[in-house]
């Protein structure tokens, strides 16, 4: 409305204007007005780009994939390199497309290590990775043979035990007897929780919540010192922090404990914990696979209540031999 008042104004004013009430530079009012002059014509400027990261393009079960790739050079008594490595990828159709350079780093995100060993580079896992694999293989293997109780968590679960918390209650029933006699019901039975129970979940931060924080190389010297009296050790000579944190090295085996493992224990249950990257050992996370498959597969509408219903067939087709 200014400019129609204003019919005099020269093309400088007008863009310092414009760009004043719209909050824009005039450099892009300038580009503008010169893209009408050339093509009689304005397009629309370019929006930001929500820029996906590649590790984006991978599930947890292509995840697993990749790292099976891995692992198959060396069943192999090859050396996995990273060409290698994203060759079979490409020859895989299931897997999404990947740089080179993107490859070295997803495979970095897995805690691979790209290491000089025995005169050859190699791509290799961390010890710890590996001795948590072991233990935990060992581990649930003994409960299966002793005939222990498997409880897998994940994000999508349903306990067994998960009912509502009121429901009505026939007071003329006196004992289970009396039910019997008159051809009734005792009522709803309450969920029965059975001994020797092995909990099997992953580490997720809700997880893993320490009981304390235990002292490390970040911590100061005088919160170690203190840490270390809590503890009743007796610090009556000069140390420093190197010297601390070695005496607390020798403790951390009796405090370095989850709350969730503490609590499971005061109900006698036992918690088990996946490997980390290790997702194909969770059950729960191969069927939740199988079912977004499914999804993708039958989903050319893209509309919330489409996938709802293809969501709800997925887990009908989930069962014993998926």
């Amino acid at each position: 409305m200014e400019l129609r008042k204003n019919p005099n104004i020269t093309v400088r004013e007008a863009r310092i204007y414009i760009s004043k009430q719209h909050g824009i530079g005039q450099r892009t009012v300038s580009n503008v007005i010169s893209e009408y002059n050339t093509n009689k014509t304005v397009t629309s400027p370019c929006k930001t780009r929500i820029r996906t990261s590649f590790k984006d393009k991978f599930d947890d079960l292509q995840i697993n994939t990749v790292r099976f790739y891995v692992h198959s050079f060396w069943f192999n008594k090859t050396i996995p390199t990273l060409d290698k490595i994203l060759q079979a990828i490409k020859d895989d159709d299931t897997l999404p497309d990947i740089s080179r350079m993107n490859l070295h780093r997803l495979l970095k995100s897995m805690d691979f290590v790209y290491t000089k060993r025995n005169r050859n580079s190699a791509l290799i896992e961390k010890d710890e990775i590996v001795l948590w694999r072991r233990r935990y293989l060992q581990n649930i293997r003994k409960y299966r043979e002793e005939g222990w109780h498997l409880y897998y968590l994940d994000k999508t679960w349903v306990n067994a035990g998960d009912c509502t918390s009121k429901t009505w209650v026939d007071k003329t029933i006196k004992s289970p007897r009396d039910a019997f006699l008159q051809g009734l019901t005792t009522g709803s039975q309450n969920p029965s929780g059975k001994k020797n129970c092995v909990i099997i979940m992953d580490n997720a931060p809700y997880h893993s919540v320490k009981k304390e924080k235990i002292p490390n190389t970040t911590t100061k010297k005088a919160d170690i010192i203190k840490w270390l009296q809590e503890k009743g050790e007796v610090i009556d000579q000069p140390m420093v922090i190197p010297e601390l944190l070695d005496i607390v090295k020798t403790l951390r085996p009796q405090y370095d404990k989850y709350l969730i493992d503490d609590l499971a224990e005061t109900h006698n249950r036992t918690i088990l914990r996946l490997p980390p990257y290790h997702c194909e050992l969770n059950p729960i996370e191969l069927a939740w696979a199988n079912v977004k498959d499914h999804v993708k597969k039958n989903n050319p509408s893209y509309k919330l209540s489409d996938v709802k219903t293809l969501l709800l067939e997925g887990i009908e087709r989930v069962d014993e031999n998926m």
